[in-house]
């Protein structure tokens, strides 16, 4: 059978062409393709368009720099290429001055070509251990980042796909999606996965502070700036320096607050309350929100420029209700997460336990079903959970659809109870959004929004069981 793999491919560095030719005729077989750079610039001209797996340089050659500058800057920009040196000029002070400059090899002429190509197989070996190793790595770093965000459902592995995208980027993330969708999580993912992983990740609830407060925190005051400022300080935004700052609940502050936001995004900067001057941050912006930002800039309460500055990469995380066959994967998980930290004997789900997640609506999404099975392990009675074990709303969990059959008139249900119920189905499918529902049921949005506040659906979007119907 025919190897499929590519064979990997060796650059020699030589502006002696006769010398160049008899390395080419003695190293290239066919598990090993040789090219030729006639000067370092060619050999950097050639590591930047071609894959190359090893490098062998002269020392010495024409105008230029020389094959110890050349090794310097092999490591410098391709530090995972083992380079080896050779030279007519051997010596002790030559030797030292390569592998200072990274150099993996160093080999005095003359030599035997068979020893070269000794040399070049161990360079090879040791590049494929480096791969293997930032190979492993970078499955570890997938994992963990991973860890906390449990699903095999297309919807998650759409996430999971744009959080890798999006992480080694600075672009700025709003993260949407019901509430107890795992927003914070993906955050977190985001900043693990990036270039700032080593620095900070501080998290602000913007809906947990007053207003007046807020700002304070965000960008910081100066000693005296109002009561109780016996001290300065810098702010969450620079505190966040060379890491992420993650602003959830975005969707509440208020328009002078949103101004303030917009110019400190804008500007890289941050003016301390109290300060004349301000402070710039280096700092990552992910901001999440359970609320239709498309719907409050139509309504005049969220400044659109905001949006679209905030709105720069959007993750939108599903519903669980969307994500069907993530329930039982999630439950499970779960189940060996309390398990092991109340140091209970519960390994399993029986079937009618899941058959009754599995109907329930989760409007509460990831954060209920945690908080259920968290209950569940702790009332278990055996080694497996059972219906018992859930609280009666999923128990006795009756889906919210439209009747569209029946055998007596005691089944039928008024006109408006059909129709509260189809706006709430149509709510449900579309994960919340009301602008999309409200295209689908061809109403205006304040018509909408009147009917879901009579049918006790406030802000923000809920799914609720409906009531018993009533009588004709």
């Amino acid at each position: 059978m025919l190897n499929s793999l590519p064979k990997p491919t060796l650059l020699v560095v030589d502006d002696d062409r006769a010398m160049a030719m008899m390395l080419v005729s003695s190293l290239a077989s066919d598990t090993l393709s040789v090219l030729v750079a006639a000067s370092p610039a060619e050999a950097l001209d050639r590591m930047e368009h071609e894959a190359i797996d090893v490098v062998v340089t002269d020392v010495r050659m024409g105008a230029g720099m020389t094959g110890i500058e050349l090794c310097a800057r092999m490591h410098e920009g391709y530090p995972m290429v083992p380079v080896i040196v050779i030279t007519a000029f051997g010596s002790l002070e030559t030797a030292i001055l390569a592998i200072r400059a990274g150099a993996h090899d160093f080999l005095p002429k003359p030599f035997d070509p068979d020893e070269l190509l000794h040399r070049v197989r161990k360079a090879l070996e040791l590049r494929t251990l480096r791969d293997e190793v930032r190979r492993l790595r970078d499955a570890r770093a997938r994992h963990d980042s991973f860890d906390s965000l449990v699903g095999e459902s297309q919807e998650m592995k759409r996430v999971f796909s744009l959080v890798d995208r999006v992480a080694q980027s600075s672009a700025i993330v709003l993260i949407t999606g019901e509430t107890g969708t795992g927003k914070e999580l993906v955050a977190q993912a985001i900043h693990s996965r990036s270039r700032r992983a080593h620095g900070p990740l501080v998290v602000v609830n913007c809906a947990a502070i007053s207003e007046t407060l807020l700002e304070a925190e965000l960008f910081g005051h100066t000693r005296g700036a109002f009561t109780d400022a016996r001290q300065a300080r810098p702010g969450l935004f620079v505190a966040a320096n060379h890491g992420s700052i993650f602003l959830d609940e975005i969707g509440e502050l208020s328009k002078p607050m949103q101004a303030k936001l917009l110019r400190a995004l804008q500007e890289r900067k941050v003016k301390p309350v109290g300060a004349d001057t301000e402070v710039a941050f280096d700092a990552r912006v992910i901001a999440a929100t359970n609320r239709d930002l498309v719907s409050l800039v139509a309504e005049g309460q969220f400044r659109e420029d905001l949006y679209f500055r905030l709105a720069v990469v959007e993750i939108d995380l599903p519903p669980l209700r969307a994500r069907h066959n993530d329930v039982l994967i999630l439950a499970q998980h779960f189940v060996k997460l309390m398990s092991s930290r109340e140091e209970r004997l519960v390994t399993g789900i029986d079937a009618e336990c899941a058959r009754l997640l599995l109907q329930y609506a989760w409007p509460g999404n990831v954060r209920e079903l945690h908080n259920v099975i968290e209950r569940a392990v702790a009332l278990a009675q055996y080694d497996t959970l059972t219906a018992a074990d859930l609280p009666d709303r999923i128990q006795h969990f009756k889906r919210s659809h439209v009747l569209v059959t029946a055998e007596t008139p005691e089944e039928f249900v008024r006109l408006e109870e059909v129709e509260r119920r189809y706006i709430l189905r149509v709510l449900e499918a579309t994960q919340g959004h009301r602008s999309k529902t409200a295209e689908i049921l061809g109403l205006d949005r304040k018509t909408l929004y009147n009917r879901l506040r009579a049918y006790g659906v406030g802000d923000p979007p809920a799914s609720l069981p409906p009531p018993p119907p009533k009588p004709v």
